[in-house]
């Protein structure tokens, strides 16, 4: 027989280590791994560090025994229900609000920790909303158990917001959105796509009415037409004729920042961009402020890319940085009447940092912990 090599592990060896890694990895359940939210996640999932031990797919009953790719290995995929949870360190929730309300204390109540990516928690008192890059800090103190994923629309400038708010102390904030239509799922990349059909080579949009009655009952979710078009209206109506979209940016802002006094005014608009969204704010600081001293900041800001030379036709456009995880920030300005505030445009994927990234981020930070 001949020795193994000296200092060398057997081939059992490194078998029983690499289990006993595998062990000792939390186990992660993505509910909602069928919806559009989810298939990104699972490709972020397979793009980044393995952290996770298990990765359990959970959808409707409908969709179970389905297969989908995560991690390179095809994984069927599971009915809704509690025993989905067993075994379930962690559990990100990408599913309508009235699923997550539902579902979400049953998923803790198994001894997860649960991502939710819905608004049904957002503003709990006792539910963390975290961005990474901004409060990490908060995810440590959880009492009901849950974290809660910021709307896609605050995720796509809290970043950017976020490091300047940490030099320059942010005072007040206005923002304009220009929404994509992936924002409401598949119905209006539907819409969008089937609109366009029937606009594409004509002379419509010269006269009014001519594109409504071009796209007839294809609207979708939308309460006028989405192509040729911008729609200033996403969300329900609230009171005093505010958006429930425009009221999230308001109130996550500012309990991400901590700052619950902070005079926000947010005017969201859908426009026909598939996927991206795209901000631009006007913030007024504590402190005077400096473009040079902006783009130094934004320029060292992880999760930020700053893009901005106009002399070279350089800014951040949705078709440019669909896809990726940054976000972008272009246009920067200060303020022609004002030396405390700043104008600048802001990017960001809507379907990745906007809501399946930074739920992969926090789920990074729990299986940190976790593992301890």
């Amino acid at each position: 027989m001949i020795p193994a090599e000296a200092g060398r592990p057997s081939l059992a060896d490194t078998a029983g280590a690499d289990a006993r890694t595998a062990r000792n990895k939390p186990h992660l359940a993505v509910v909602g791994a069928t919806g559009a939210v989810g298939s990104v996640l699972l490709g972020i999932l397979s793009e980044r560090a393995d952290v996770w031990g298990e990765i359990r797919l959970i959808a409707s009953p409908r969709s179970a025994g389905r297969k989908l790719t995560v991690r390179g290995e095809e994984v069927e995929v599971v009915a809704l229900g509690e025993d989905a949870f067993d075994g379930i360190d962690v559990a990100v929730f990408d599913v309508p609000d009235e699923v997550a309300a539902q579902w979400v204390p049953v998923a803790v109540s198994k001894g997860a920790v649960v991502v939710d990516n819905s608004g049904a928690f957002r503003m709990d008192p006792d539910v963390p909303l975290v961005v990474p890059e901004v409060n990490a800090h908060t995810a440590r103190v959880r009492p009901r158990g849950i974290i809660a994923n910021p709307n896609c629309t605050t995720l796509s400038m809290i970043v950017a917001l976020g490091a300047l708010h940490a030099e320059y102390g942010l005072s007040e904030l206005i923002v304009s959105s220009y929404q994509a239509v992936s924002g409401v799922g598949k119905a209006g990349v539907d819409t969008l796509r089937a609109q366009l059909s029937a606009v594409c080579g004509t002379e419509l949009g010269a006269k009014p009415g001519d594109v409504r009655r071009a796209v007839g009952d294809t609207l979708g979710p939308f309460p006028a037409p989405i192509a040729l078009n911008v729609v200033p209206w996403a969300g329900t109506l609230q009171e005093d004729g505010w958006s429930s979209e425009e009221l999230k940016v308001r109130n996550e802002t500012r309990k991400i920042l901590g700052m619950p006094e902070l005079p926000v005014t947010a005017t969201c608009v859908r426009v026909p961009v598939l996927t991206t969204h795209s901000l631009a704010v006007h913030a007024r600081f504590e402190n005077e402020v400096t473009v040079a001293g902006a783009h130094e900041i934004l320029a060292a800001a992880p999760g930020v890319v700053l893009c901005d030379d106009p002399a070279e036709e350089e800014y951040p456009t949705p078709s440019d940085v669909v896809g990726t995880d940054p976000t972008w920030v272009g246009r920067v300005r200060r303020s022609l009447d004002d030396p405390r505030a700043l104008e600048l445009f802001v990017c960001g994927d809507n379907l990745r940092k906007g809501a399946a990234l930074n739920a992969a981020q926090i789920g990074e930070l729990l299986a940190g912990e976790l593992r301890k």
